[in-house]
């Protein structure tokens, strides 16, 4: 990989140019440019060369496996297929994502479906982060668009962090989930979008297990003429909790949609929603300008604050 190459990578990690322990597959422009399995966590690649196959041996605890993606040539597009199984009574994290780097005026596209089958007792954090630059002078564009599928067995618990940190031209985001007795599902999106940028997102949630939960949470920006929408969907099948909220702050010519759904199919199905989308609030900014911030200085903070 060369400079540029490895400060995108970075980019996705947040490791601060620290390379990761433990397993790990780094993706560029469609090759595997390094590949380490562990002794509980075995890397493999698919038959069909679509991806690869993440395999957790059951009692895994405290072990890390990073699955970034990088691209950095003009008018690349692939489908990346990624399949993990996780054994029962783990405890592990997940590092995933894509960073683009498109140095010419060609769309350059990554498009990926990962697959959880999470076993009993265990627990996944799952962090996915998205990222998008072109050169100097390119129109290029840089588009994502993300599957991730989530199979949780009873007694465990998934934890996803995704966010969009910048330069992303165009996404469409797709989280679905299917929740076993006394099983946790929480979701996290982090959303960023200007200039013409267009993001969208659904998040579904079955609870089919008495005792399951899940929490879906969406928080975004959207500036300039750029424009976000959100769907999601929790549908209560059993004994269950369900919650879905939206935040966004809007500012310019963008537009925000949240539309936010709950369907329950069982009297004990207890399923909530909140929806709320506004501009920054003007005794903020000026509560930090008498700081000593500028304008610019006191939004930026805002939003920073406002997507942790």
């Amino acid at each position: 990989m060369d400079n540029k190459e490895k400060r995108i990578l970075d980019e996705v990690l947040d490791m601060h140019k620290k390379m990761p322990e433990g397993a790990m597959n780094i993706r560029l422009n469609g090759e595997a440019a390094e590949r380490r399995s562990t002794a509980n966590i075995e890397i493999t690649s698919r038959p069909d060369g679509s991806g690869i196959n993440i395999d957790i041996k059951p009692h895994t605890k405290n072990q890390t496996c990073c699955i970034p993606v990088v691209i950095s040539k003009t008018g690349y597009k692939e489908m990346v297929i990624n399949a993990f199984t996780i054994g029962e009574d783990c405890d592990v994290t997940i590092v995933a994502g894509c960073g683009i780097h498109n140095c010419g005026d060609q769309e350059s596209e990554h498009d990926g479906l990962h697959t959880f089958h999470v076993g009993k007792g265990s627990r996944v954090k799952y962090i996915e982060r998205h990222y998008g630059e072109a050169a100097e002078g390119r129109t290029g564009g840089r588009i994502m668009n993300p599957k991730t599928e989530i199979y949780l067995d009873e007694d465990s618990t998934m934890e996803m962090e995704s966010t969009q940190i910048k330069g992303i031209d165009s996404t469409k985001r797709e989280t679905k989930a299917v929740v076993g007795r006394n099983a946790k599902l929480i979701l996290k999106e982090r959303l960023l979008t200007n200039g013409e940028q267009y993001a969208e997102s659904r998040m579904d949630a079955e609870l089919v297990g008495e005792g399951s939960s899940a929490n879906l949470i969406s928080r975004s920006v959207a500036t300039e003429n750029s424009r976000i929408v959100f769907y999601s969907n929790i549908a209560g099948k059993a004994a269950c909790h369900g919650h879905t909220e939206c935040d966004s702050i809007i500012g310019d010519e963008a537009k925000v949609l949240a539309v936010p759904a709950l369907d329950a199919d069982h009297p004990d199905a207890e399923l909530v929603h909140e929806a709320a989308i506004g501009k920054i609030a003007g005794e903020q900014l000026i509560k930090l300008e008498t700081l000593g911030l500028t304008r610019q200085e006191a939004e930026q903070a805002i939003i920073e604050g406002f997507l942790k």
